[in-house]
């Protein structure tokens, strides 16, 4: 069967957790995600981390175990793991709120996944963020809202924002100026891309649905 989305649940803030699973779909739960999809009467195919937080390990057919010493953190470790096993698209949840330097590494978990040609969407109830690198995205078509673009390096090149509120084409952005905040949907197809660096895209999320027609972002 072609491989579908990879959804990947952390301990976070879920919020409405709107997983719509298609064929060819996989589902795995980073730790205290587990109990998050329980709640939200979900169960994933997969479960795993160092459940340092729990007094025995949770009752399941497919866990993996990991040591609490260790580089990466539940989030990071579900996306190499399913990367090498061949997924391309992620949507992670449960991945933000609470302690910032955990959604920052995740900003950083998207940026590894689009260096190792992947794409990947970190989904809360009021952002979703994607790092597109040397290539372009289209965003959801919104009559309103915002998006923001940062640059995820020392510099990005190239850079080009089409059918919104402030478009710009071939600009250079860099690391130390957020030039790209607060841009605005206006019923029009935003497009943004990149000739060479990564972009932090980030945008509201909405009652109507996140992402949209999820599509692999094209490159340059």
């Amino acid at each position: 069967m072609k491989k579908g989305i990879c959804y990947i649940v952390g301990a976070g803030e879920v919020g409405r957790l709107s997983i719509t699973r298609a064929p060819g779909d996989y589902l795995v739960a980073a730790d205290g995600g587990l109990e998050k999809l329980r709640a939200h009467g979900l169960e994933p195919d997969l479960v795993l981390g160092d459940f340092d937080s729990v007094t025995k390990l949770p009752e399941h057919p497919n866990i993996l175990r990991f040591p609490v010493r260790k580089d990466d953190t539940d989030t990071m470790l579900a996306l190499r793991l399913m990367l090498k096993d061949g997924w391309r698209i992620f949507c992670v949840y449960g991945g933000t709120g609470g302690r910032i330097d955990h959604t920052l590494a995740n900003y950083q978990a998207l940026a590894y996944l689009a260096s190792h040609g992947a794409q990947g969407y970190l989904i809360d109830d009021a952002w979703v963020a994607v790092v597109v690198q040397n290539g372009r995205i289209d965003l959801p078509l919104r009559k309103k809202g915002l998006f923001s673009v940062f640059c995820m390096g020392s510099v990005a090149q190239g850079v080009t924002i089409t059918g919104a509120k402030y478009e710009v084409e071939d600009v250079e952005m860099t690391y130390d100026c957020p030039l790209g905040v607060s841009n605005g949907f206006v019923g029009k197809q935003a497009c943004v891309s990149v000739k060479k660096g990564a972009l932090l895209v980030l945008w509201q999320n909405d009652e109507q649905g996140a992402l949209g027609k999820i599509t692999p972002y094209e490159a340059l």
